[in-house]
């Protein structure tokens, strides 16, 4: 909880794109599993072309502009102070894609607004989050056209 709550304080707040599936939690009402944009990225990525399923990687983003950060490059050690990386496990390789797994998969909601984003298109839905230096994530906020539609309430 200290940790969760360090990353959510000190982090570094970033959006990122999702696509959202709902399923239902008897015990936590319903929750949005999450699946970033940035968890499937290009085996042309800087340096993507020496990882394997269960490394540790390092993905840096950056905010060109957009409303989202987008992946520049991944590295299997941890960046310099400053850089804006977030770290995952890679769970799968192919010829042109790796898949990466940040463990930040489901957003909770109040019990039946899990419906309404269901029903959106993926597009108009990002996901904030908070980064702390160390790579760790938290996801904090979903956004619907740039608004804030909820806050985590997992606290």
């Amino acid at each position: 909880m200290v940790d969760r709550l360090q990353v959510q304080v000190s982090g570094t707040v970033v959006s990122l794109e999702l696509v959202p599936v709902d399923p239902r939690d008897l015990l936590r009402g319903d929750y949005v599993i999450i699946n970033l944009a940035i968890g499937r990225l290009s085996t042309d990525l800087p340096g993507a072309d020496t990882v394997k399923s269960g490394h540790t990687v390092y993905v840096e983003l950056a905010r060109d502009g957009t409303a989202s950060a987008q992946p520049v490059s991944m590295s299997q050690t941890p960046r310099q102070s400053g850089e804006l990386v977030i770290v995952g496990t890679v769970t799968s390789v192919s010829d042109d894609k790796i898949w990466v797994d940040y463990g930040i998969d489901a957003f909770f909601l109040p019990e039946g607004e899990g419906r309404v984003i269901e029903k959106l298109d993926t597009s108009r839905v990002l996901l904030e989050v908070a980064i702390a230096e160390d790579g760790r994530s938290l996801p904090l906020t979903l956004l619907v056209d740039g608004e804030v539609f909820k806050s985590d309430g997992t606290f």
